[in-house]
């Protein structure tokens, strides 16, 4: 088996892992759902299905390390050099700033959701977004090329996790929104879920240390465009829609450190942020051509 073929095989294996510790997730969830007082025993088997949901995440992630390492040992260069590769390697980001949480915070709460997006997103790299391993093209031979995509990984760790933070934000006060309103009390595990500011205050740090960075690589994707095309912006649509997803970013902490616009608007905007943020680098790839077109597919 060739480098590049286990780098591909470490991709989909990571795909796979993450996949199945979403259901084992969405077992613990469902193992405790409208029990308002769960049984020891049905506590122990949700413990059990959300401890293996984390292992079979971990298993992932190093699988998901041999992809990316082995992709750039093939290509023998750094391995960001098209959409899938950055994909790829955006979401190795995620999931170690993930693990890392749950090392230190106990986050362990976010894990249905960030397996579920882990899985999607390799899952789509390995099937839809995959091309082969090639020489960068000329415009990529710059420091400044390095700079900019680690500067874009790290905020896309930041900026997902605060997102997913904020997800949960909503549909944890959804529940005790409609908790108080029928008079039945929250059951399952949304009753175990942290306190609604709790969950905001980590989504808004996660914003707060991604928007910066992110800030940087716009600031380091401009410098490089000078050096590679001569001129620091042209409103390319990569350009463009960076701006985009900074300027809903900039709201988002505007509305958050406002105090008619904490909460359920905040956490709305962010997850709309989000959404910018993935179409800026699937979408536009997929739909506009540019100066930064480089998907391959």
């Amino acid at each position: 088996m060739s480098v590049e073929n286990l780098s591909a095989v470490g991709i989909v294996t990571a795909a796979v892992l993450y996949m199945l510790a979403f259901l084992a997730h969405a077992a613990e969830w469902a193992s405790v759902r409208g029990a308002e007082h769960p049984s020891r025993k049905v506590l122990l088997r949700s413990e059990t299905c959300g401890r293996m949901g984390l292992n079979l995440t971990v298993l992932g992630a190093v699988c998901a390390a041999i992809g990316v390492v082995c992709r750039g040992i093939a290509g023998r260069r750094l391995p960001w050099g098209n959409m899938y590769e950055f994909v790829t390697s955006a979401l190795f980001f995620v999931v170690i700033v993930y693990l890392v949480l749950v090392a230190v915070r106990r986050v362990r709460w976010m894990g249905i959701a960030v397996a579920l997006l882990l899985a999607l997103g390799n899952g789509l790299a390995a099937t839809v977004f995959y091309v082969a391993v090639a020489p960068l093209v000329p415009a990529l031979h710059s420091v400044w090329f390095v700079i900019h995509i680690v500067a874009a990984c790290i905020a896309a760790a930041a900026l997902n996790v605060g997102a997913i933070a904020s997800i949960m934000y909503l549909i944890s006060m959804n529940a005790q929104v409609r908790a108080e309103r029928t008079g039945v009390p929250v059951k399952g595990l949304l009753a175990r879920l942290p306190s609604l500011e709790s969950m905001d205050t980590l989504a808004y740090r996660a914003h707060g240390i991604g928007f910066p960075i992110w800030t940087f690589t716009i600031a380091a994707g401009s410098v490089w465009a000078d050096y590679a095309w001569g001129r620091f912006w042209g409103w390319d649509p990569k350009e463009t829609w960076s701006l985009v997803t900074w300027v809903v970013y900039a709201a988002y902490l505007h509305a958050r450190s406002t105090a008619g616009w904490r909460g359920r608007p905040a956490a709305v905007i962010a997850v709309i942020g989000v959404a910018c943020f993935w179409f800026n680098f699937v979408g536009v790839n997929l739909i506009f051509s540019g100066l930064h077109s480089y998907a391959g597919i």
